[in-house]
């Protein structure tokens, strides 16, 4: 069995109690989008991991995918045999044009230093009238009045208009913007750990403050279903939004 890759921060990886929260909130997109893709042939642009990939193609896409991390890579392959898997860089994607039916590209746009290459080559590598879903953090709320972000690892976050606004200049259409939030039970958590339940994470992480019995218990149970994804509004914490490539040549005013 192939051991299980490092938790390094850049990335979130299932198993580990302390980081069942990230891994649930991410994984919630994944399930979102499950069924969509059945019988389709699907890229998936930085799947880390590999968790992801491999919950596509158990539900039936054709699944490739791409990390610039040749641990992840190595990892995947031996984990994930479903997974076609290579090795690149999102800035210069190694498929032929027109080659794919989607793209999916979650928590990974944050940390991209050209976003707009990168969407220009999701764009080439998409058929006509393909879909890019693209998940990332709300900038609004996950690095509330900054201009820089605070997780390390990110270079840009985007707010809904700025996501939207990339995705129309790379020459996709934006078809729906969801959101990811909370729903009853982590609203009820929010409450008990002092108004925000991801602060009470955060904040002792940080300081390397062990985390009380009772916060390490909560964590550790959370569940996808526990997340709730509808229409995005400013509050949200993660974004999703759906677009897609035009079906005839593209027009510009």
């Amino acid at each position: 069995m192939c051991e299980a890759l490092p938790l390094t921060g850049e990335r979130t990886v299932p198993g580990i109690p302390e980081e069942n929260y990230w891994f649930r909130r991410h994984e919630v997109a994944y399930l979102a989008i499950s069924a969509r893709y059945q019988g389709k042939d699907l890229f998936e642009a930085g799947s880390g991991e590999g968790y992801g990939a491999a919950m596509l193609a158990a539900a039936g896409a054709r699944v490739t995918a791409l990390d610039y991390d040749e641990q992840a890579v190595a990892h995947v392959r031996a984990t994930y045999p479903a997974v076609t898997m290579v090795h690149g860089n999102l800035a210069r994607l190694p498929l032929p044009d027109a080659s794919v039916d989607a793209v999916v590209n979650f928590q990974v746009i944050e940390h991209l230093w050209d976003q707009s290459q990168f969407l220009r080559e999701v764009a080439r590598v998409l058929r006509p009238g393909g879909e890019l879903a693209v998940s990332t953090p709300n900038r609004i709320t996950f690095s509330p009045g900054r201009d820089t972000p605070l997780n390390p690892f990110h270079t840009r976050e985007l707010a809904s208009d700025e996501l939207a606004d990339l995705l129309t200049d790379a020459g996709l259409t934006v078809t729906e913007r969801l959101g990811v939030y909370h729903g009853p039970r982590l609203a009820e958590l929010d409450a008990r750990h002092g108004g925000s339940f991801i602060d009470a994470q955060i904040e002792r992480s940080l300081a390397g403050r062990p985390w009380p019995a009772e916060l390490s218990r909560d964590v550790a149970h959370v569940a996808a279903a526990d997340f709730e994804i509808r229409a995005d509004a400013p509050d949200s914490l993660d974004l999703l939004f759906y677009a897609r490539k035009p079906s005839g040549p593209a027009v510009r005013a």
